[in-house]
């Protein structure tokens, strides 16, 4: 009896300590984008959303690399496109600040929660907004994602593409966008400034005046 409890137990060891280098090897492997050697670890029974000592899973670290292949094989085999890592940083969220659109379609088909936010308070549109993600803004702005939900600083994604934008093309085109899907141009931030006021005070002349036409004050 003992012997066969001692067995067990070496069993149960030696299986722990496979899945945990199964998990270690499916992450790096995600992390450096190495297609094949993600395919040959999931079909040996790498655990698809185990977590690294970040908190990270695979397709968050594929995002990461942005290597969208293997985050689109992570995700057909049911990577958790929500699971947000010890920064609350998720596969979804990531994407859409950096603006790998082709992850956020993917996340998004596997049921990306457009209510969740980053650490700083921010849903997927925010960020994509700051940082000129045209393509990504299109593609959120064509979901439910709130348009006018407020971050930690008290921004809209109106306000961040304004205050973050440079009032070039890429930010014209999102702050049109804005408009067009509905965003109320009035929400001032935490002191009262309202988007075209700061608009103006940065010289975007073309921004200020798509928000002028569009009721803004």
């Amino acid at each position: 009896m003992q012997r066969r409890s001692l067995v067990l137990a070496l069993c149960g060891a030696a299986c722990a300590t496979r899945a945990l280098a199964q998990t270690t090897s499916l992450i790096d492997a995600a992390a450096r984008g190495d297609l094949p050697a993600v395919r040959r670890l999931l079909d040996t029974g790498a655990p698809v959303n185990a977590r690294d000592s970040r908190g990270r899973n695979a397709v968050l670290a594929a995002t990461q690399g942005g290597h969208t292949e293997v985050a689109r094989l992570l995700v057909a085999r049911g990577a958790d496109v929500n699971a947000q890592d010890d920064i609350r940083d998720s596969a979804f969220l990531l994407a859409g600040a950096r603006g790998h659109t082709e992850i956020v379609r993917a996340a998004l088909a596997a049921g990306a929660d457009l209510a969740s936010t980053n650490r700083y308070g921010g849903t997927a549109l925010i960020p994509a907004c700051h940082y000129g993600h045209v393509d990504t803004v299109r593609l959120l702005l064509a979901t439910k994602i709130d348009v006018n939900h407020v971050n930690n600083l008290g921004w809209t994604a109106l306000l961040e593409a304004v205050i973050l934008g440079n009032g070039g093309p890429a930010h014209s085109e999102i702050v049109r966008m804005l408009i067009a899907a509905g965003a109320d141009v009035n929400i001032a931030d935490r002191d009262g400034v309202t988007p075209l006021q700061h608009a103006v005070r940065r010289g975007q002349q073309r921004v200020a005046e798509m928000l002028r036409q569009a009721g803004g004050r």
